[in-house]
């Protein structure tokens, strides 16, 4: 029974399994999406985040606790920098997991795991993601979306062409 056991070992030893997390950690910091197995993307996703969290506020203490666990120098100052700017108005959940298709070797779960602030795909048009309304007080942005003008003045072109030709064609006649 495994009553209370909370860390998933992934097969592997504790100096194994903390090399291997502080790598793709590194790399998701670079890449910001990979693909992996669905078992190692969740443990991914618990190592992470909290180091996220840390990124937003820049001291030298939170940058130190954040090297004592990825050992990249790279990698800090693209977390600090880039990703801890971009993840400043989010209440947390930094990391989205999309499950995948089998891998056809071994048949086993796989999975991309992402920032959600990096994926253009879902944040297109410039969207910015703004804290959304908590229990504890917090208010949303007041962001408004506005309309372009030019959406509501396009009339449709053929409708337009084929009045004009039949009141062009009605005077030649006449």
């Amino acid at each position: 029974m495994r009553h209370g056991d909370k860390i998933k070992n992934l097969g592997r030893t504790s100096a194994h399994r903390s090399a291997l997390l502080s790598n793709m950690a590194c790399q998701l910091i670079q890449h910001k999406h990979m693909i992996t197995t669905l078992a190692k993307a969740k443990s991914l996703r618990v190592y992470i985040e909290p180091m996220i969290t840390r990124s937003k506020t820049d001291s030298m203490h939170n940058r130190r606790i954040v090297f004592s666990s990825l050992q990249d120098k790279e990698a800090i100052k693209e977390l600090f920098g880039v990703i801890g700017d971009k993840v400043a108005g989010r209440p947390g959940g930094y990391t989205r997991i999309i499950k995948l298709p089998t891998r056809m070797g071994d048949a086993s779960d796989m999975a991309m795991i992402e920032l959600v602030d990096f994926n253009e795909i879902y944040n297109k048009e410039g969207k910015t993601t703004a804290a959304k309304k908590t229990r504890r007080g917090r208010k949303p942005s007041t962001a408004k979306k506005t309309e372009t003008p030019q959406a509501a003045e396009v009339v449709n072109p053929q409708i337009t062409d084929a009045t004009e030709t039949n009141s062009t064609e009605s005077t030649k006649e006449a």
